[in-house]
């Protein structure tokens, strides 16, 4: 298995629909393209951010492989794979290796809440399904289980395709902890765009990142600044992004983005059930954050 380099910034992409609901390729190739040029560190399709609940098997199967065709070896790809059922989370994570994915992504299996030794039986099933990195997703606030400290150690034990955690706990300890404790074994990814600075201060790599969806250079310039040690221009770039990034969380993500994505002639409105369209109170409070944040820089 090559060695993979999980550094920088990743936008989590979300995923464009026609108004007949169909996946909009052509728009997403062109985000792609908008994405590479900016300079982003890597690309994330089909994950939550992407509305991966409502994607059909070859919906995400094909915009793996489109993005995978686009980054051209250039920025890793890392496929979103999640489902609270193992054996389809084993066939989602297959079929994103089949289409070229780099590494794939592993949520935390969703409403059944299972245990911690559940939880590791999960991912050691899933990991031994593909030749490819796995990335874990811990996002409690959305899945209801939290991977611990203890069994995230476990799974590095068990697990050597492991290689990285989006830690979306909404917090600080679980990364500490975590980094303190795994002595450089696993890449830590922020999966707030919130918290990226103080975790890279811990010893996060980067940020799996909503906000770069539309601002990929200034996401990635942020991670940059911070990797080379350059802490006051870090705290500076992330400190001139944070009400962007909190704007974009008021209502559930991605709503928000897809909202002023839409406002800017990105992308068309289109939602797929349940999610619905951002309210016109959400996307004007992010176009204000954005209007002030692109007139201070």
């Amino acid at each position: 298995m090559a060695q993979l380099q999980l550094r920088g910034a990743f936008t989590a992409l979300v995923t464009p629909f026609t108004a007949t609901g169909a996946v909009d390729f052509d728009t997403f190739d062109r985000l792609l393209d908008r994405q590479l040029e900016a300079g982003i560190g890597g690309l994330v399709p089909c994950g939550t951010t992407g509305e991966s609940p409502t994607l059909e098997d070859d919906e995400q199967r094909d915009l793996i492989a489109l993005t995978v065709k686009r980054a051209k070896g250039k920025v890793p790809v890392i496929g979103g794979t999640g489902s609270n059922c193992t054996s389809y989370a084993k066939q989602l994570a297959k079929t994103a290796e089949a289409a070229g994915a780099d590494a794939v992504m592993v949520l935390m299996p969703y409403y059944n809440k299972p245990s911690q030794e559940g939880l590791l039986l999960h991912i050691k099933l899933v990991s031994q399904a593909v030749g490819v990195p796995v990335v874990l997703y811990n996002i409690p606030g959305r899945t209801a289980v939290d991977l611990s400290v203890e069994t995230t150690l476990r799974v590095l034990d068990s697990c050597p395709n492991v290689v990285a955690i989006k830690d979306a706990s909404g917090g600080l300890l679980y990364c500490q902890d975590l980094l303190r404790r795994a002595s450089g074994r696993v890449t830590l990814l922020s999966g707030d765009d919130i918290l990226t600075l103080p975790m890279m201060v811990a010893g996060a790599a980067g940020v799996i990142s909503v906000t770069s969806n539309l601002y990929p250079r200034q996401v990635q310039m942020m991670a940059d600044a911070a990797l080379a040690g350059d802490w006051e221009m870090a705290r500076t770039r992330h400190f001139a992004l944070f009400p962007v990034h909190r704007s974009l969380f008021v209502e559930p993500s991605p709503q928000p983005i897809k909202g002023i994505m839409t406002a800017q002639k990105l992308l068309g409105p289109k939602m797929r059930p349940p999610m619905v369209e951002a309210s016109r109170e959400t996307v004007d409070g992010v176009q204000r954050a954005c209007s002030t944040y692109e007139a201070r820089s």
